[in-house]
């Protein structure tokens, strides 16, 4: 899952959740949440542009929070992209009931 800058930030990304040996990241870097693997979990990513900060959520549980670049607009992504370590030749994702709430 990832949400984007809009085209030309600094930076193209402000959060990435990546999956490296059954682990949730935050890019490749700190432990979102253990065990993922092979199990439904509910995901929910608050994203407060006015504060520049993001929370994560994993079944209703916060997870992880942290500031983040600002930016003057964003889009969310979610899917499967290989990458250059831990990869697999088999990798999937499955999404249900993707809600986006914006705050007027």
């Amino acid at each position: 899952m990832q949400i984007h800058n809009e085209e030309g930030a600094e930076h193209s990304t402000v959060l990435m959740l990546h999956v490296y040996d059954g682990v949730l990241r935050f890019y490749s870097g700190q432990a979102v949440e253990g065990n993922i693997y092979d199990r439904w979990f509910r995901l929910n990513v608050v994203h407060n542009v006015d504060r520049s900060t993001v929370a994560v959520y994993i079944d209703g549980q916060k997870r992880f929070a942290t500031s983040v670049t600002p930016s003057r607009s964003y889009y969310f992504k979610f899917g499967v992209y290989m990458q250059h370590h831990d990869w697999s030749p088999c990798m999937e994702s499955r999404w249900t009931n993707v809600t986006v709430y914006t705050k007027p």
